[in-house]
C-alpha cells in the first residue's frame, strides 16, 4: 500500500474549509481505498463523523424515484454501522413519511441535527445512478448546501468515473447531465493521478523486504513503463510476476516484467473489458479513430469528448501528442477492435514459419495482398472504425500470423500521419524483427510515399535496422481499382532496402 492521500493532497483542505466537490477517475485507480483510508482516519481523529457509502444498489431503479433514494438511504445505513452508536444516522423508516423528492435531504438534515460532530460524507459511485434518481439526489444535496454544518454535511465528496457534467441519464450512454447545474455548488473537480515511478520503486521495495525477492532496477523501470503508473496495471503486472512468472526466483528480472504484460494483454480482464466496451461508444469513437490512424482531430470535435476520453484513462497528452495511454493499452485496443476480423482471417499462420523456426515474412506479406486483392471491400465494411479500417485489417492479419510465437509493437498517435508496427519472431536463440509502416493516402492529400520513406527512414534508424516494408493503401474517391492500383517494388532509400506495397 501506498499512502492515499498523497495521490490528492488539496482534499483535506477542502474538508476543513467545509467545500463541495467531486473525484472522478477510471476504473481500480485507488478511488474507493483513497476514500475508506481517508474516512477511517478523519474518524479516529474524533473531529468529524466521516462516511464513505455506496450509490450502486440505485443503479437498477432508474426512473423509479422511490426505489432509486430508498436504496440511497439503506445504503448510508448499511455502511453507518461500524460507526459508534452516537455518530450514526437516522434509521430509513424515520423519513418514510417523508416524499422521495426531499426524502435524503430530510434524512442526512437529521442526522447532521444529532451528530456531536460535523458530518463529512463521500458518495461513491454516484455516476451508477440514472434519469430522474440522479438528478432528485443531486438537486436534494444542492438544496440542503446552505443548511451546512449544522442541518446539513459540512464537506460532501461525489466520487465516480466521470465528473458531473458527463453523468448518464440513460442507460443506452446516449444521455448526459451536459451540464453541472444539478450540483453547481462544488468548487472543485479533482481527478487520481497514476503513480510516479518513486511510487512504483516504493510498492516492490516493500514487496522485497517482505518476501526477500529481489526486483532489479531495470524491471522496476519496466513495471512503470508498461503500465504508466495505473494503479490496477501495476499491481495486476506484479501479481502475474510474483505469483507465476518468478514465482521461485530470487530476483525478478525485465523480462518477468513482458511476460507479465503480454499475459494481461491475452487475458482481457474485468478492468480492461470494462474500457473496450468504451470503444464503440461515438464519443470515445471521435477521439480514439484519428490516435489510429494517425490523423489530426476533427476541428469541431466536442471538448467534452476529448475531455471524456482522457477521464476514461484511455488517453494521455505527450510530446507526440495524443496517444493511448500506456503500452498495454495500446496493444489491447487494436486488438479488440479487430478480434472479430482476426477470428473468422483466412490464415494458416504455421505456413510462414519455416522448417528452422524463423518467420517467413516476405511470404507473409505476399499472402496478405493476394488476401487484400480478394477480399478487401468485404472486410473493410466489417470494421466498426472506418477510417481505420485498412490498418485494422492489416493489424489483424498480422496478429493472426504471429499470436503464440511472437510478438508486435504499435506506435502510433494522433497528427501522426502513420501507424508503425515491429514484429518480433524468436527463432533458434536469436530475434528476427520486421518493421512495417502503415499509411492511407486520402483524398485532397498528395501522394505519401515521400513522407513515408522519411518517417519509415527514422523509424529504422531508431530500430538499427537496415530494412523495412511501407504499406500504402488507397482509400481516395477517385482511386483506380484495386488490381490496377496494385505495386510491389524494392528500392534503396539513403542506404536502408524499403520494401513499397501500394495497395
Amino acid at each position: 500500500m501506498l499512502p492515499p492521500e498523497a495521490r490528492l493532497p488539496e482534499i483535506e483542505s477542502l474538508i476543513e474549509r467545509g467545500q463541495y466537490f467531486v473525484v472522478h477517475a477510471p476504473r481500480q485507480s485507488g478511488k474507493t481505498t483513497l476514500f475508506r483510508a481517508l474516512a477511517e482516519r478523519l474518524l479516529s481523529e474524533t473531529r468529524f463523523t466521516t462516511l464513505l457509502a455506496s450509490c450502486e444498489t440505485g443503479q437498477t431503479a432508474r426512473a423509479d424515484l422511490e426505489r432509486g433514494v430508498d436504496a440511497i438511504l439503506h445504503s448510508l445505513e448499511f455502511s453507518a454501522g461500524s460507526l459508534p452508536a452516537s455518530l450514526r444516522p437516522p434509521q430509513p423508516r424515520e423519513v418514510d413519511d417523508q416524499p422521495a423528492e426531499t426524502r435524503l435531504k430530510v434524512y442526512l438534515s437529521r442526522w447532521c441535527e444529532r451528530s456531536p460532530r460535523p458530518v463529512v460524507l463521500f458518495l461513491d459511485e454516484i455516476d451508477a445512478l440514472r434519469d430522474d434518481t440522479l438528478v432528485s439526489i443531486l438537486r436534494q444535496l444542492r438544496s440542503g448546501y446552505l443548511e451546512r454544518p449544522e442541518r446539513f454535511p459540512h464537506a460532501l465528496a461525489l466520487i465516480g468515473l466521470r465528473d458531473v457534467r458527463d453523468y448518464r441519464v440513460d442507460e443506452h450512454e446516449r444521455g448526459t447531465l451536459g451540464t453541472a447545474s444539478p450540483f453547481n455548488i462544488k468548487v472543485r473537480s479533482l481527478t487520481l493521478r497514476n503513480f510516479s515511478p518513486d511510487e512504483v520503486a516504493s510498492l516492490l521495495r516493500q514487496h522485497t523486504e517482505a518476501t526477500g525477492q529481489r526486483v532489479t532496477e531495470d524491471a522496476v523501470q519496466e513495471a512503470f513503463e508498461q503500465s504508466r503508473g495505473q494503479p490496477w496495471l501495476v499491481n495486476a503486472l506484479a501479481q502475474q510476476v510474483v505469483e507465476v512468472e518468478a514465482r521461485d526466483a530470487e530476483v525478478i528480472e525485465v523480462t518477468d516484467f513482458d511476460r507479465a504484460a503480454a499475459v494481461l494483454i491475452e487475458r482481457r480482464d474485468t478492468h480492461l473489458d470494462s474500457l473496450i466496451e468504451r470503444l464503440r461508444e461515438p464519443r470515445v469513437q471521435r477521439v480514439i479513430e484519428p490516435i489510429l490512424t494517425g490523423s489530426l482531430l476533427a476541428p469541431d470535435l466536442p471538448i467534452d469528448d476529448l475531455r471524456y476520453v482522457e477521464d476514461l484513462g484511455l488517453i494521455v497528452r505527450s510530446d507526440a501528442g495524443l496517444e493511448i495511454a500506456n503500452p498495454i493499452y495500446r496493444e489491447i485496443v487494436p486488438r479488440a477492435l479487430a478480434q472479430v476480423t482476426q477470428d473468422t482471417l483466412p490464415v494458416h499462420p504455421r505456413a510462414y514459419v519455416a522448417a528452422d523456426g524463423t518467420l517467413r515474412f516476405e511470404q507473409m506479406l505476399d499472402a496478405f495482398v493476394e488476401f487484400w486483392l480478394e477480399n478487401a471491400e468485404l472486410y473493410l465494411a466489417r470494421q466498426p472504425y472506418s477510417e481505420a479500417a485498412a490498418q485494422l485489417v492489416f493489424m489483424a492479419y498480422l496478429q493472426r500470423v504471429v499470436n503464440g510465437g511472437g510478438t508486435i509493437e504499435r506506435e502510433y498517435a494522433v497528427g501522426s500521419g502513420r501507424v508503425d508496427l515491429l514484429v518480433r519472431w524468436p527463432a533458434g536463440g536469436l530475434v528476427q524483427r520486421f518493421a512495417v509502416e502503415l499509411k492511407v493516402w486520402r483524398d485532397r492529400r498528395p501522394d505519401p510515399v515521400d513522407q513515408g520513406l522519411e518517417q519509415l527512414k527514422r523509424y529504422l534508424e531508431r530500430l538499427r535496422l537496415d530494412q523495412g516494408t511501407l504499406v500504402i493503401f488507397d482509400a481516395r474517391s477517385i482511386a483506380p481499382p484495386l488490381p490496377e492500383r496494385l505495386e510491389m517494388l524494392e528500392q534503396m532509400h539513403e542506404d536502408r532496402s524499403i520494401r513499397i506495397v501500394r495497395l
